[in-house]
């Protein structure tokens, strides 16, 4: 199964007042490992970036001038998406981004089927608690001291490992082959084995005879000669 982790950054948080996409990055899993497949693209928003907006993400717009436009990325970014499924945290705020600059680009638009929103798993994982990104990998333990901005890149490496932890966790000690319990298992299947046969006593002879004169017309009784 494969399957796209995504994030964006903007100019703010709303496409229909005029705010643009100006980073996208997703990478991909294949039954829920990472391959190492990676998209990562900064683009002009044609457009001023709000004060507060770069507080968020660290990206001005001289920055970004001279960037390629999100039309000039769109073909390579749908490739990357493919058919996969697309897990976001919050994912209809970037499936909304996303959707408008694709219209925009004249390119087909995401189909919300595809659509895994990773905030709404944590809010059923963890009902009432803070569920952000920075609050889901602090409960994960998941390593955040690079985490100064809002860096799609590191926010979608970051969100692969709490999607993963939402599904199930990873246990990396069970691994075929080197895990303790299974190195002592191959290395007793090539030691010498010494054989321990089983013995019983008279009296426990006995009481097993004594158990079975009691079972009424045994099977065993009519297969004898």
């Amino acid at each position: 199964m494969r399957q796209v982790v995504l994030d964006t950054e903007t100019t703010g948080f709303d496409p229909a007042s005029g705010d643009r996409v100006l980073e996208v990055a997703a990478i991909e899993l294949f039954n829920f490992i990472p391959t190492g497949g990676t998209f990562h693209r900064v683009v002009d928003p044609e457009r001023d970036v709000p004060e507060e907006a770069t507080r968020v993400h660290g990206f001005t717009a001289e920055m970004l001038r001279g960037k390629p436009r999100f039309a000039a990325i769109a073909g390579d970014l749908l490739a990357f998406l493919g058919d996969a499924e697309i897990i976001a945290h919050n994912a209809p705020f970037d499936f909304k981004f996303l959707d408008a600059e694709l219209f925009r680009a004249k390119r087909p638009t995401l189909n919300p089927a595809r659509m895994v929103d990773s905030l709404a798993l944590a809010r059923i994982a963890f009902p009432g608690a803070q569920n952000s990104l920075d609050a889901l990998c602090r409960r994960y333990n998941i390593d955040l001291s690079q985490r100064t901005t809002h860096n799609a890149l590191l926010d979608v490496k970051l969100l692969a490992e709490v999607y993963l932890e939402l599904k199930g966790g990873r246990q990396p000690g069970l691994v075929l082959g080197t895990a303790p319990v299974v190195q002592t298992i191959l290395r007793e299947a090539g030691a010498p084995r010494t054989p321990r046969p089983m013995t019983t006593t008279p009296d426990q002879e006995a009481a097993f005879e004594a158990f079975l004169a009691k079972v009424k017309d045994p099977l065993w009784k009519k297969l004898e000669p």
